[in-house]
């Protein structure tokens, strides 16, 4: 499995920092430290998340972090840890309901109720994608587990890059991803042209069937989900 990215939602931007720095300090990746709901679906849209970690309490301007986690699902499964400040019945049984709520943690946190709640939500994710062969359309299916791609239980051979850009249109489930998350994914140490991400689809659509992949134009592309 790839590094694992975390999206932080917290609508105190101090406590949020922290959260951050102490997430960075146990060896996952940050992709954002947002405040409010809007912040969170988009950070996740342009820059998917592994694991999101979600206050409930979002203040009145915003839907609350329960609302945000469900909201989230529909883009891609995300395991959630909730943290929280509330400790009647109530909320926490709201909070635990759906399949993707891996932890909470109650307020003050610390580094040390972090790792395990994190540790918690790895082993989710990573239950929720092994072994599993994911149908796309047209014949073709992907074993994620092993970076495998089949059409009509037939190989197809992809290079590294490949791999990984079919992997993040996997993981979009069919939602659009970025020409600037392909770039930071495949090309991490420095920028490339936009001739080189164009190369990038055309050598893979020449391995598929071509309307497999959608591109749309000067944002990203998609991949067709059955």
């Amino acid at each position: 499995m790839h590094n694992i990215k975390v999206l932080v939602l917290e609508d105190n931007a101090i406590v949020g920092f922290e959260i951050k720095k102490r997430v960075e300090e146990l060896g996952y990746e940050v992709t954002s430290s947002v405040t409010n709901y809007e912040e969170a679906i988009k950070s996740l849209k342009n820059n998917p998340a592994d694991i999101a970690i979600m206050d409930i309490d979002l203040g009145k301007n915003s839907k609350d972090g329960i609302q945000t986690a469900q909201d989230a699902q529909k883009i891609k499964f995300l395991p959630i840890i909730f943290l929280t400040a509330f400790s009647d019945e109530k909320t926490m049984e709201k909070a635990i309901m759906g399949n993707f709520i891996a932890s909470y943690i109650t307020k003050p946190f610390t580094k040390e109720s972090l790792a395990p709640a994190l540790i918690l939500a790895k082993t989710k994710l990573k239950n929720n994608i092994e072994n599993k062969f994911i149908p796309i359309a047209d014949g073709y299916f992907f074993d994620y587990e092993n970076c495998h791609l089949y059409y009509k239980n037939n190989p197809i051979k992809l290079s590294k890059q490949e791999k990984r850009l079919f992997t993040l249109l996997i993981e979009a489930k069919g939602n659009i991803v970025s020409f600037e998350t392909i770039e930071y994914e495949i090309w991490p140490d420095a920028p490339v042209s936009n001739s080189s991400i164009r190369t990038l689809l055309y050598r893979l659509r020449n391995k598929l069937n071509s309307e497999l992949i959608e591109t749309i134009q000067s944002f990203g592309c998609k991949l067709k989900i059955s």
